[in-house]
């Protein structure tokens, strides 16, 4: 029984290590609500699946001399939801067990064999899904669809990225990128001719890769979302846009469009406007589509033309009304139909990552949870006399949302 308990234990702290090291994306985000999730001490419950979250208060300045122009406070909040159960399920042999767990050659052969494969293959799937719901959920593109950035030498999608950030008002600390190996490729081949430090130069060489740049961290993660453009982007607005003051909704034209989740578009005229000045930035807001669509498009961020959250304006920066959306052009990013790689910069509290330790059953005699930076997994097993076997589950229990996406930015393929 011992000895049992020993494997349980190694597999549990075999696999966060293994956790921390393949979840590239999930390591670099909020983390910081994971307690809210554990026993509270009053009455020592439990807040169940759901946390609320405050949003930030934002407000307007007076501009009127000494007179008072009292405003309302508007408290918003968002839910973090903690629901998701993913798994993976192994069994061992009598002589799979049959090692001495205190010889650590022995141990890493194991882990090797049984455990890291099985790890790796359940933080991979939720790495990835978290960096797919991530980048779906970001309304910011830089770059050209079809043009790998770096290619040419061109690697202004970069700045771009980070610069979008900033305007969006996010920390210039804890910042990251998520890139594939191939646009790694091509931004360290348009670097090899700049003036950089040593030790990314000695990196780039020797392992193919940068280690920061751009006020980023960079982590190469093939895991990155590839998105396919709608099949039909030739589209306009209708005559009626339905747009309101804090809404979500555009309606394009009923003979135009069928577009997917994720696709981002500008509406002709629409800019988007500093969060504090209300000054037009220059550039067309982006909006994404947060479900598929063939009339009525779901947006983010929503539609604000007035007060302290107005996020929209003209190209002056006055504000607009809702009758400037009516009838207008929408330019989406990417051609209809095709597939384009997604890499990701981001400030960590765009989005949060929780993770729960599961409970131990009472009838389970062989079950551990073990937490590490912020990773729980339980392992639990249990024989089957039968089949001389040891059938053994490793769980984790998760939840993820984006509640700022606009400290974050997708650089397009």
């Amino acid at each position: 029984m011992s000895n049992t308990f020993k494997v349980i234990d190694m597999i549990a702290k075999e696999g966060l290590a293994i956790a921390h090291e393949k979840a590239t994306f999930c390591s670099t985000v909020n983390r910081q609500y994971d307690e809210s999730f554990k026993p509270q001490s009053m009455g020592n419950g439990r807040i169940g699946g759901t946390l609320r979250v405050r949003d930030p208060n934002e407000y307007t300045v007076r501009t009127s001399g000494r007179v008072m122009d009292i405003q309302d406070t508007e408290e918003t909040t968002q839910t973090i939801t903690l629901a998701t159960q993913y798994g993976v399920d192994m069994r061992f042999t009598s002589t799979d067990l049959a090692l001495n767990v205190d010889n650590p050659s022995e141990v890493r052969a194991f882990s090797q064999r049984f455990i890291e494969p099985a790890i790796s293959r359940l933080v991979s799937r939720i790495d990835g899904e978290c960096l797919a719901t991530a980048t779906k959920a970001t309304y910011n593109v830089v770059g050209t669809a079809g043009t790998v950035v770096g290619a040419s030498g061109d690697i202004t999608a970069l700045g771009q990225a980070r610069a979008r950030i900033n305007q969006g008002l996010a920390p210039k600390e804890n910042r990251a990128l998520q890139i594939d190996s191939i646009t790694m490729a091509s931004i360290v081949n348009a670097n090899k001719g700049l003036f950089i430090p040593d030790g990314q130069i000695k990196k780039a060489f020797t392992e193919g890769y940068y280690g920061r740049s751009a006020m980023a961290d960079f982590y190469e993660n093939d895991r990155t979302y590839n998105h396919a453009v709608g099949s039909d982007v030739t589209v306009n607005t209708s005559s009626s846009a339905g747009v309101t003051d804090g809404g979500t909704t555009i309606t394009m034209n009923s003979t135009d469009g069928n577009i997917n989740a994720g696709d981002v578009f500008t509406v002709a005229g629409v800019y988007a406007c500093h969060p504090e000045s209300k000054t037009s930035l220059g550039y067309l807001q982006q909006f994404v589509a947060a479900a598929a669509s063939t009339g009525a498009v779901t947006v983010s961020p929503p539609t604000v033309l007035t007060g302290a959250k107005q996020n929209v304006c003209s190209i002056s920066g006055a504000q607009l009304a809702t009758t400037d959306f009516n009838g207008k052009t929408m330019t989406f990013v990417g051609s209809a139909g095709v597939s384009y790689r997604q890499n990701l910069m981001y400030q960590r509290d765009a989005f949060v990552f929780v993770m729960a330790d599961m409970p131990v059953m009472d009838d389970a005699h062989k079950c551990v949870v073990r937490r590490d930076e912020g990773f729980s997994l339980r392992v639990w097993m249990a024989s089957d006399i039968r089949n001389d076997e040891l059938l053994c589950r490793v769980d984790a229990l998760w939840g993820f949302k984006t509640v700022r996406p606009a400290w974050s930015t997708r650089i397009t393929n």
